[in-house]
């Protein structure tokens, strides 16, 4: 299947930036769909960005215009770049990569986690 290990969380002040990456290994050819998820304490796990593997992208209503989704197929590594911070940002961030198998069979893999903590 498809392993994802993500970095690059931390705290940041109100205002910064920051860029997750996601490094993903074994069958990466079969993916599908990159993303980058979301949850804070007590919150259910949301969607922020995903890229297909044709490139197209979509964007949580709440990080248009800030966040962007990337890929880098010669890494196999995918990104979130995030600007303009703010404090509801906080949250336990996970990437995402699903698709199908070769032999036909569907996989959700996710990464780790890392906190991103916005505060001044």
């Amino acid at each position: 299947q498809v392993q994802l290990v993500e970095s690059g969380g931390g705290l940041v002040q109100p205002g910064g930036s920051l860029r997750l990456s996601c490094a993903a290994s074994g069958s990466i050819l079969s993916i599908r769909t990159m993303g980058w998820y979301r949850q804070a304490p007590g919150k259910q796990r949301e969607l922020v960005a995903r890229i297909t593997s044709g490139g197209s992208t979509n964007y949580a209503d709440s990080v248009k215009g800030r966040f962007t989704i990337s890929r880098d197929n010669a890494k196999s590594t995918f990104y979130l770049q995030m600007n303009s911070l703010k404090p509801e940002d906080t949250a336990v961030y996970f990437c995402n990569a699903a698709g199908v198998l070769t032999y036909y069979a569907p996989f959700d893999s996710w990464g780790q986690g890392t906190q991103v903590t916005v505060s001044s």
